[in-house]
Formats: structure tokens, C-alpha cells, sequence
């Protein structure tokens, strides 16, 4: 059994700078007392067993979510498979035999509006005091507030839904990013305006329709290929059917087979032009207004 853990417990979706927060004082509080730091997380999101009616669609798969959480520099990511047997433990039974017995918790760092056991009748006031039953200290951490807006994946989900991809930004500390497998399109972008990739992903949760400045991580690449990005029903082409097409502006050798998409900024809402030349002229304008946001962003593979 390792000689003790400082962790911190959520659902973790989009791993936004409220995460980091608690990611990194869990940090501090293992180096100072020889701990494993570690994040302990769910699967299923427990609100899909308890009430999918209510479950909320998801900013990143869980293996993503995992990734992202090492890239902060955590010992470990655990975990937990959520099922009725979990939902049934009464908040003591939780610090007892999860906490306690299966973790070796010494420290558990959770945001000051975290709950948990049967019915989410512990709050942090209760693992305290479980805290000091069961030999392990406990910290709350206040909600983080970026810009006057609280950095929440509810939040998130919310300003992506309305294009506001900058803001979902700031609050995650880096762009939202989708993955998924390049398929093949009708042809017409080729022929008639700008080569694309079409991308086909699992992705539950989506920006509004509408032209996106991007960047696309190719396999086997490290740095981004700057990017515009549309996102709808190609009105100018009669299409009823979602899809996501993507320009690169930068050189890339052979057609990719799967890519990474990361949103930086909202141009404009979709629309329906007379021509297809009409289009291709206002993808050019579009592709100026991307090559300026670069411009003035010399470091942007970093962000």
C-alpha cells in the first residue's frame, strides 16, 4: 500500500482552471508530506446512472479527461467505476471504505460546493468531520473566477453552445479541442471553393454552427496547422446534414486519416450564399481574418 495519498475528487469534465486549482494545491500538499497526489474520478458521470434525463453531454471523453489531468502533473488518475453499489454508500461508509481503506487518503482537496454519499448527503462540512474520524485532513477551495465568470464545465458547455469559443478559453486555460476520423465529403469544396477535411466524431458536445479561427494536430506532429473551421449544414449546397469542415492554411504532406481540432475564436454564423463563387470569396475573407489572428499570436502553438 503506497505510504499515503493527498487527492482530490470530482467528475473533472473539461479539466477547466477550477480543476487546475484544486490539481495543484493537491500537488503542494503531497510534496510537503511525501504523498502520492492523485485525482480520483468517475465512470460513468453518476448523473448518468442516478438520472440520465438530467446527465449533462460531456466537453471530453473520459480517456482524454485522464490525459489532461497527468499533463498537470499529478502521480496518478484513479478511477472509480460509478454503480449502484458506489451510489448506495452513505457519505461515512464512502470515507471509510473508499477514502480510507481503499485510497490511504491522508488529504482530500474538493471545491467547497463538492458532495457525495447516498443522495449527496455529504458536504464538506461532513467529510471534515469524517476527516478527523478516519485520520485524513480535508481543504475546500472557493470557485475560480476568470473575468467575472466562474470557471464551471456547466458554464463551458453554455458558452460553447452560443460560439463563445474565446471565453470557453479563458475558463479551461487552453482552446476546447474535438478529435475524430477524417471521412470523405461530396467532392464539391475541392471543385468549387477550398479543399477540406471532413471530420466525423464522437464528441458530445459541439460549438454552435458557425465559421471558427482553429488549429489541427495532425498524427504524428507536435506543433498545430493554423485552420478555419465550419461548422453546420452547407446551406450554399442544399445540405440537412451536420457536418464539420476544415481549411488548412499551412502545408501538411498526405491526407490525414484522423485529427485533433482546437477552437480559438469565433468569424462569423453560418449562411447561404447565391454562388458557390460568392462562398469561396467570403472563405477568403475568412481565411484573411485567421491569418491576422495568427499574426499577431507569433507563440500561438503554445497556448
Amino acid at each position: 500500500m503506497t505510504t499515503g495519498r493527498a487527492l482530490t475528487i470530482g467528475n473533472f469534465d473539461g479539466v477547466h482552471r477550477g480543476h487546475q486549482v484544486l490539481i495543484a494545491c493537491v500537488r503542494k500538499i503531497a510534496e510537503q508530506h511525501g504523498w502520492t497526489s492523485a485525482a480520483v474520478t468517475f465512470d460513468p458521470h453518476p448523473t448518468k446512472l442516478l438520472a440520465p434525463h438530467r446527465a449533462p453531454k460531456l466537453l471530453m471523453p473520459l480517456e482524454t479527461r485522464i490525459a489532461q489531468m497527468k499533463c498537470y502533473g499529478l502521480d496518478e488518475v484513479i478511477c472509480l467505476p460509478f454503480n449502484h453499489a458506489m451510489a448506495c454508500l452513505s457519505p461515512d461508509q464512502f470515507a471509510q471504505q473508499i477514502l480510507r481503506d481503499k485510497l490511504n487518503a491522508k488529504a482530500v482537496v474538493v471545491g467547497d460546493n463538492f458532495r457525495f454519499g447516498h443522495k449527496q448527503a455529504g458536504d464538506v462540512q461532513v467529510l471534515d468531520e469524517l476527516g478527523h474520524k478516519y485520520g485524513f485532513l480535508t481543504q475546500a477551495i472557493g470557485a475560480v473566477v476568470v473575468r467575472g465568470c466562474i470557471a464551471s464545465s456547466s458554464t463551458i458547455r453554455h458558452l460553447l453552445a452560443a460560439g463563445e469559443v474565446s471565453k470557453a478559453c479563458r475558463l479551461l486555460n487552453r482552446p476546447f479541442s474535438i478529435e475524430g476520423t477524417i471521412v470523405s465529403g461530396h467532392g464539391i469544396g475541392a471543385k468549387q471553393t477550398v479543399p477540406t477535411l471532413n471530420l466525423e466524431t464522437t464528441a458530445e458536445v459541439l460549438p454552435a454552427n458557425g465559421v471558427y479561427i482553429t488549429s489541427t494536430l495532425l498524427p504524428g506532429h507536435h506543433k498545430p496547422v493554423p485552420s478555419i473551421t465550419n461548422i453546420g449544414i452547407r446551406p450554399t449546397f442544399g445540405g440537412d446534414k451536420l457536418t464539420i469542415e476544415t481549411f488548412l492554411l499551412g502545408p501538411f504532406n498526405e491526407q490525414p486519416t484522423a485529427i485533433t481540432l482546437f477552437f480559438h475564436r469565433h468569424v462569423r454564423e453560418e449562411q447561404q450564399f447565391p454562388s458557390p463563387e460568392a462562398l469561396r470569396t467570403q472563405i477568403m475573407k475568412d481565411v484573411g481574418r485567421a491569418n491576422a489572428y495568427w499574426r499577431r499570436l507569433p507563440k500561438w502553438d503554445t497556448l
